[in-house]
């Protein structure tokens, strides 16, 4: 494909975003009907649907739209984003826009005119943030707000956990290596690689395929390094989704540790993981979980905004709605409490999410502890974009021994 044939394919696939359909579908769906596009064609395209969704607001500005604040918005399309795109890049239009084999039509003389002058864009536009999520943003991350939405519209960087039961990070490092695949140390994490060349090639990598490493944000795996796990202790992921916690915990100490997840379904890959591993975690479907408690400690990684998360799944953005954010702290609230049940007197209660917003981590936090005074705070932490990781927050909570 050429050039011009990719941001055609790229403005194809974005309409059918913006009326709806799933971004990673639509990408399925395209590849399928698309044979005679290759992998590196394939790269490209994907690239391109996704800087468009980091970017949705000001792409559409600069490409003559504006004022999407939703990714449904009926005004914005995906040939003005991929305008934008290239006005962002400061590319030429015309080599682009060619009509030429498969390449997009010229451009017509209201869309010259709409892209002659530059936008006035509010700084929400121009941040790529809903207007309706700006103020709680801003007031979650105070100075660093601006970095952090700038940072949200970047790709997000490659990060491997080193597995220790396996190797070591020198010996990680140079096996990746072997396999023309470059990674330097992370010092969010004591096991995170930051890979730096050769990212395509990991999945298909002996190191990977070996459990040597494992493909996690050093923030996450930051959450686990925060935990007090000890030799011995029996520990539950409660919120498990695709076990990448579960494993961690497991390559931290001798544990026995059990994965629940509510959507069950989510865990099917996670056997084959932990085999791969060389770890030893046992699957709870959700009514074995209370016949298995107590445990010393239970992690909740709980269901989130994921706006820590935005540049590797930024369609996530512009879906989030005010009642969705407050529907899920409900969740948030009731996972906390449900899972405090879990945990042994004198045992550990972890509440992690990968959101920057003080509504589901801080105050989610605080409200808990008002609810509960049999429970403390031990510690928290932050994680933000703009210092080189995903987004995320950890509660270390402790409760008070009847003894």
């Amino acid at each position: 494909m050429t050039p011009a044939a990719r941001r055609q394919a790229a403005i194809e696939i974005l309409d059918q975003i913006l009326t709806g359909e799933p971004a990673e579908k639509a990408l399925t769906a395209w590849a399928r009907r698309s044979r005679f596009a290759g992998s590196k064609d394939r790269a490209a395209v994907r690239d391109h649907v996704f800087d468009a969704l980091r970017c949705l607001r000001s792409y559409a500005a600069l490409g003559g739209g504006g004022g999407a604040g939703e990714i449904s918005d009926a005004n914005t399309t995906g040939r003005q984003l991929i305008l934008g795109a290239l006005r962002a890049e400061g590319a030429d239009i015309g080599e682009i826009f060619t009509g030429v084999g498969h390449a997009p039509a010229p451009l017509e003389e209201a869309e010259e005119i709409a892209i002659s002058a530059a936008p006035q864009m509010q700084q929400a536009e121009a941040l790529d943030i809903p207007d309706w999520l700006w103020p709680a943003f801003a007031a979650s991350l105070g100075d660093a707000a601006e970095a952090a939405a700038r940072a949200l519209q970047q790709r997000a960087p490659v990060h491997l956990r080193v597995n220790r039961r396996k190797t070591d990070r020198d010996a990680a490092m140079r096996a990746l290596a072997e396999e023309g695949i470059l990674a330097e140390t992370h010092p969010a994490a004591d096991t995170a690689l930051s890979v730096t060349e050769g990212a395509r090639k990991l999945r298909n990598s002996s190191a990977y395929l070996t459990g040597l490493v494992e493909l996690q944000d050093a923030a996450s795996q930051a959450v686990i390094e925060a935990l007090p796990l000890a030799d011995g202790q029996r520990v539950l992921d409660y919120c498990a989704g695709g076990g990448g916690k579960s494993l961690a915990i497991a390559a931290r100490a001798k544990l026995a540790v059990f994965a629940h997840d509510i959507a069950r379904q989510r865990m099917k890959d996670l056997p084959a993981r932990a085999d791969r591993a060389g770890a030893a975690i046992t699957v709870l479907a959700p009514d074995d979980v209370a016949a298995k408690a107590p445990f010393d400690l239970v992690l909740c990684d709980a269901p989130c905004s994921g706006s820590g998360s935005w540049r590797r799944a930024p369609e996530g953005k512009w879906r989030l709605t005010q009642a969705r954010l407050d529907e899920l702290c409900q969740t948030q609230a009731q996972i906390l409490h449900d899972a405090s049940q879990l945990v042994a007197p004198g045992g550990t209660l972890a509440y992690a999410t990968c959101s920057m917003l003080d509504a589901e981590n801080g105050d989610q936090v605080a409200a808990f502890l008002d609810r509960n005074p049999d429970w403390q705070l031990q510690r928290d932490h932050g994680w933000q974009v703009q210092d080189g990781t995903d987004g995320f927050y950890v509660a270390v909570l402790s409760h008070f021994s009847d003894g």
